[in-house]
C-alpha cells in the first residue's frame, strides 16, 4: 500500500504533492520530498546550518507519520546553493545524526538555486520501515 504523508506540524507543500510517501508492506520504504527551510510560520530562517537544522526536523515529522526515524535513514541526498553553504549543511546534518547507530549514504550537491532566493539548503531522505 502507498501512503502520502503531509504532516500537519509542518509547513504545507507549495503545490499537488505530499511531503514524503510510504511504501508499506514487506521491506517498506519512505521517500520524502525535498525539504526547504520553511517554517510552519511562514518564516525562513538565516544560514546554511540553521535552514539545514529545520529541513531535518521537517524530515523527523515525516518520518513520525510514516512510523520510522532517523535510526532508519538509508540515504540523504542535500543540495547547497554554493559551497560556501556546506560547512553549515555539515555540521547540521552531523548533529542530526549523532545519536543514530548506523551512518547512512549521502551525497551533497551544489546547485544554481531554489524556487525563493533566500533558500540555500534542501534535504530529501530514503528510510526504511521497521
Amino acid at each position: 500500500m502507498i501512503r502520502s504523508l503531509v504532516p500537519q506540524t509542518i509547513a504545507p507543500p507549495f503545490a499537488r504533492y505530499a511531503h514524503g510517501v510510504a511504501l508499506e508492506g514487506g521491506n517498506g520504504i519512505v521517500l520524502t520530498s525535498g525539504q526547504l527551510a520553511l517554517a510552519s510560520d511562514g518564516t525562513v530562517p538565516e544560514g546554511a546550518e540553521a535552514q539545514a537544522a529545520l529541513c531535518f526536523a521537517n524530515v523527523d515529522a515525516i518520518l513520525e507519520e510514516a512510523g520510522t526515524s532517523r535510526e532508519n535513514v538509508l540515504r540523504i541526498n542535500a543540495f547547497v546553493t554554493g559551497r560556501a553553504h556546506m560547512a553549515g549543511y555539515m555540521a547540521a546534518r552531523d548533529a542530526w545524526l549523532a545519536q543514530v547507530s548506523h551512518l547512512p549514504a549521502s551525497t551533497l550537491m551544489i546547485v544554481s538555486g531554489f524556487t525563493r532566493e533566500e533558500f540555500v539548503v534542501e534535504v530529501e531522505v530514503m528510510a526504511a520501515l521497521p
